[in-house]
């Protein structure tokens, strides 16, 4: 029978309330239990896709399309699963399936109601979740007191009512501040927190304290005391030197253990040797020597924005030995130039609109014309093929009819699949399609084999009718999506390291893992260190 864990979280929000759920998974994972994690946005947004990343972060996608919460990452490099659509619950999808079913008349001429009709909705996507799961990770996103999550909060509460005390548990994120005047941590917020999450019905079986600094035994007796749970009930979770160090925390105050008693499950066994290696091997890489990375864009104010691309660049420095040091750079500074100075590697990532356009096309000649190892992704690989047309093919103006619809030379047009397409939400080119790698290739050597599968979030191409005048100065397409004809990866023939890739690869990066283009652009990053010490010595 299916067992759900419900995670919420009270005083502020960004609290990690999703690397919590995902560290718990993981360390249920290790128990040999199966896990499946959904993550509850209470925004009315269907999906993520049409929110801009000052908004919410990165957009997250699936191998199936989705365009998800930046949580669903967490989970994915936590678990080493691969999630899809019913794993991001949004209020904008519950109404929307309400609202059609009473237009079909499916209520049955009953009044519609939140409570019980979009509740029911709600907790059909819980139980649907967790068919064929020993265990269900419900994360309810927001703040407990948010008028916008109490339908989800009241769906997690009958939810016990449903099935029975030993099917659920609630696990309670909440904020101890410490407040420097008195040089003290406060439990005030965590008890009105608690208290706020009583009156909705939930009493918490676990809560999950965040602090600058470990807390101290009094602290957490008194937490104890006031919000009703056991002393070892009250975790705490202190800022750590990585996310990824997160199980190991939780681990050593015994959650798994309480969650197990509580669901009355049993390991199966214990498999944790993998992760603990990997987070030794992130210490060491910490004392390594470090290579620098920019990452070019726009959205460089919110770091949250490049999320999974922080995190594969992560992954293939830790695999190569090497402290990866991420410069973010904004394109639209006047002097972004000069903050590309030193750089051993550069990445120009993806993003959407006009603005910013022509510094990432600077950026990627900048890479070209210096030998800096250079990867473009998604509109980065755009700005690419923009970028070569202008300046080693002498085509003026060339662009994207994105952004300028007359121009001579649409090196990068609409997709045939997009013309006549108004929707904006959901109807790009999303999810995973396969690409065919040139034989001897970069990429070919890169991956190691043919055929790759990779996530896609885009509505426009390299058209692919100039491909020929580019192969003529070097710049040759090494994948392709061949039932469509699409170019997926270009190479720059003579380079250091050279590639766009019209897909994004961080997606499907693992710490466990590494994607095999960031392993490859880690060691090329090094590699040109050494050259440019070298070169500076002379």
């Amino acid at each position: 029978m299916a067992k759900y864990i419900f995670v919420t979280g009270g005083v502020v929000s960004s609290l990690g309330k999703g690397i919590t759920a995902a560290s718990v998974g993981r360390l249920l994972k290790a128990h040999g239990l199966s896990v499946n994690i959904v993550k509850c946005d209470p925004y009315l947004n269907v999906d993520a896709g049409t929110m801009a990343p000052f908004q919410h972060g990165e957009v997250f996608v699936t191998d199936d399309g989705a365009e998800t919460d930046l949580d669903l990452g967490y989970y994915e490099r936590f678990l080493g699963i691969d999630t899809g659509r019913p794993n991001n619950v949004t209020a904008g999808q519950i109404y929307q399936a309400v609202i059609s079913k009473e237009r079909q008349g499916l209520y049955l001429g009953q009044t519609v109601q939140v409570i019980p009709h979009v509740t029911d909705e709600i907790k059909s996507r819980f139980f649907k979740a967790g068919e064929g799961f020993d265990i269900t990770i419900i994360e309810i996103g927001g703040t407990v007191g948010d008028i916008e999550s109490l339908p989800f909060l009241e769906a997690a509460r009958q939810m016990r009512r449903d099935k029975t005390k030993n099917d659920t548990i609630y696990i309670h994120v909440t904020l101890v501040p410490f407040l420097s005047s008195s040089d003290e941590l406060k439990t005030k917020p965590t008890q009105h927190s608690v208290n706020k999450l009583r009156e909705i019905g939930i009493d918490p079986d676990i809560i999950v304290c965040r602090a600058d600094k470990p807390l101290a035994r009094e602290i957490k007796d008194k937490i104890a005391l006031f919000t009703s749970v056991p002393e070892e009930a009250v975790i705490d979770a202190p800022n750590t030197f990585s996310i990824y160090n997160v199980p190991n925390i939780l681990k050593k105050q015994g959650i798994d253990e309480q969650i197990m008693m509580l669901l009355r499950l049993r390991s199966k066994k214990w498999d944790f040797e993998e992760w603990t290696a990997f987070v030794e091997r992130l210490k060491t890489s910490m004392k390594a020597e470090s290579v620098r990375i920019a990452i070019a864009g726009k959205y460089t104010k919110l770091k949250d924005s490049y999320k999974s691309l922080s995190d594969a660049i992560l992954h293939g420095a830790i695999a190569n030995g090497v402290q990866a040091e991420i410069c973010f750079v904004d394109v639209e500074d006047p002097d972004f130039r000069a903050n590309l100075a030193g750089m051993n590697a550069i990445i120009v990532p993806g993003g959407f609109g006009d603005r910013g356009i022509e510094g990432k096309i600077e950026v990627v000649r900048y890479a070209r014309e210096n030998g800096i190892p250079f990867l473009g992704i998604c509109l980065g690989m755009q700005c690419t093929v923009i970028e070569f047309a202008r300046n080693a093919l002498g085509l003026k103006n060339a662009h994207s009819t994105e952004f300028a619809p007359k121009t001579p030379h649409p090196v990068v047009s609409l997709m045939l699949a997009q013309k006549g397409i108004k929707e904006k939400g959901g109807t790009m080119r999303l999810g995973a399609y396969q690409c065919a790698l040139k034989h001897s290739s970069l990429a070919a050597r890169i991956y190691g084999k043919n055929i790759i599968s990779e996530r896609h979030r885009h509505r426009y191409e390299f058209d692919s009718k100039y491909t020929a005048r580019y192969a003529k100065k070097g710049l040759v397409i090494s994948g392709e999506h061949k039932a469509l004809g699409l170019p997926e990866i270009v190479e720059l023939k003579g380079h250091p390291w050279f590639m766009g890739v019209q897909f994004h690869p961080e997606f499907k990066s693992r710490p466990l893992l590494p994607h095999p283009l960031f392993f490859s652009f880690i060691a090329a990053a090094v590699k040109n260190k050494l050259k440019q010490g070298v070169t500076a010595n002379q």
